[in-house]
């Protein structure tokens, strides 16, 4: 009998032995009052921490009941809604802007914007030999994962990775944030080229040019890019810089910083987490829904058919069989997100322009039938469309490939990780996160090895 087949026998076997020993009764999270997903009975988070960096507004709560309101964004205690105006309407790129906000605390004057977009420029590039010896020669089909480990293997290219001083911290900050871009670019380069079977393009950073320009010139074979598709991309970051502290992937880089560890490891943690579909990995998961609704609705504009479809997969019938529609409803948002909301208003411009104004009609359709379905079946909650549902649909009539969504969003959060890992170290008191777990298993006898 072949090896593989035993292996595989006894894998399944194992598996058995695995479900047949650990089996936790839903009951116990009740009888212990365990709040799973560290969230209340209500859907309100567990306060774990205090932080200056953002708030996340999506409900207010009365008379102890929770009620919906309108999203809100705040970036230091500054509306995002207000930080865009800011930068769009003077014709400016605003990320790096934002950045700074997020890292220092405060908006920079002329001169301070200008020596930190000096300092990201003059990083851009990967380390001498990084691009051949960390990504080409051991390329990912997922490009996440490729980023995960080229942020821990720049550990190995900085001089003190363990000096955790103030000064030292915000430099390594601000040179990952600057070439963390150029790693997802030469990595996705990697992928098309080794699994892909296309042709190897890698492009080196441009002088003068902002990080999200420079990613669009690298990671098209061309070069080629408008001035309107880099402002969108650059305010796609912006969107997705920084979520507040209790986010699973900003949580992740608290958690690991708490314990003294390195920027890169905490930051390469971070980025494991975002990947997750539950997560930042959601956005892939909306065009690949999308892909079904369109395959399987007839006529878009018939809100019944469609409606029909959006049950159906609810109902494990139709999509990947989750029981879920990505991209509608959030954790804490309620009437709205302020992200997709402002990502709606550019996603409809552009799709007048690209002549793809059937397919952003489905989008809103899915937007406003979606808590109709839902409280058919029987769903009270107020329910709101996400940033995922309109990212990834952006994304696409820019061009950009699926492979790409979760990578770009992970590229903007850099300054988020890196702003609440900071706050983590030099404000916090220093003390490990641990929380508790009840341990539920019986005590029982060891039985000698002969006995069993």
């Amino acid at each position: 009998m072949p090896i593989d087949t035993v292996s595989a026998d006894f894998l399944e076997e194992l598996c058995g032995e695995y479900c047949k020993n650990n089996q936790i009764a839903p009951s116990a999270f009740q009888q212990w009052d365990v709040k799973r997903g560290l969230r209340n009975a209500d859907g309100t988070g567990v306060v774990a921490g205090i932080t200056e960096i953002a708030n996340v507004r999506g409900y207010y709560i009365q008379d102890g009941e929770r009620m919906p309101m309108p999203g809100q964004l705040i970036y230091r205690g500054i509306d995002l809604a207000e930080l865009i105006q800011g930068f769009t309407s003077e014709g400016r790129f605003g990320y790096a802007e934002t950045a700074y906000l997020l890292l220092l605390g405060a908006l920079p004057t002329k001169e301070q914007l200008a020596g930190f977009e000096a300092f990201l420029e003059a990083n851009h590039d990967l380390p001498p030999m990084f691009t051949e010896d960390m990504i080409l020669k051991a390329p990912s089909p997922d490009v996440m994962n490729k980023l995960g480990r080229g942020v821990l293997t720049l550990y190995s290219y900085d001089d003190n990775p363990e000096d955790m001083t103030l000064s030292s911290e915000l430099r390594r900050a601000m040179i990952l944030i600057a070439r963390a871009p150029q790693i997802v670019a030469h990595s996705y380069a990697a992928k098309r080229h080794y699994f892909d079977n296309e042709s190897l393009y890698l492009h080196r950073p441009q002088p003068g040019l902002s990080l999200a320009e420079n990613f669009l010139w690298a990671v098209r074979h061309d070069n080629q890019f408008t001035p309107q598709e880099a402002r969108l991309l650059d305010l796609c970051m912006v969107l997705h810089a920084e979520h507040g502290g209790g986010n699973n992937s900003a949580f992740t880089c608290r958690v690991l910083s708490s314990t003294g560890t390195d920027l890169y490891s905490a930051i390469a943690a971070s980025v494991g987490s975002l990947k997750g579909p539950r997560h930042g990995g959601a956005n892939k998961m909306v065009m690949e829904m999308f892909r079904a609704i369109e395959d399987g609705v007839k006529d878009w504009a018939d809100e019944e058919e469609v409606a029909a479809f959006l049950s159906k997969l609810l109902s494990r019938e139709a999509g990947d069989r989750s029981g879920l529609i990505y991209g509608m409803g959030h954790a804490i948002y309620t009437v709205s997100d302020p992200r997709a909301v402002i990502l709606k208003q550019f996603a409809a411009d552009l799709a007048e322009k690209k002549g793809m104004l059937d397919e952003f009609r489905l989008y809103e359709a899915v937007e406003r039938l979606t808590p109709q379905v839902l409280a058919q079946q029987g769903e009270r909650k107020v329910v709101c469309a996400n940033v995922d549902l309109f990212s990834g649909f952006v994304y696409k009539m820019m061009g950009i490939p699926t492979e790409l969504y979760t990578p770009l969003f992970a590229m903007a959060r850099m300054v988020g990780w890196c702003a609440h890992r900071m706050e983590e170290l030099f404000t916090t008191g220093g003390r490990i996160i641990r929380p508790a777990y009840k341990a539920v298993a019986p005590m029982r006898p060891f039985v000698p090895l002969e006995e069993r």
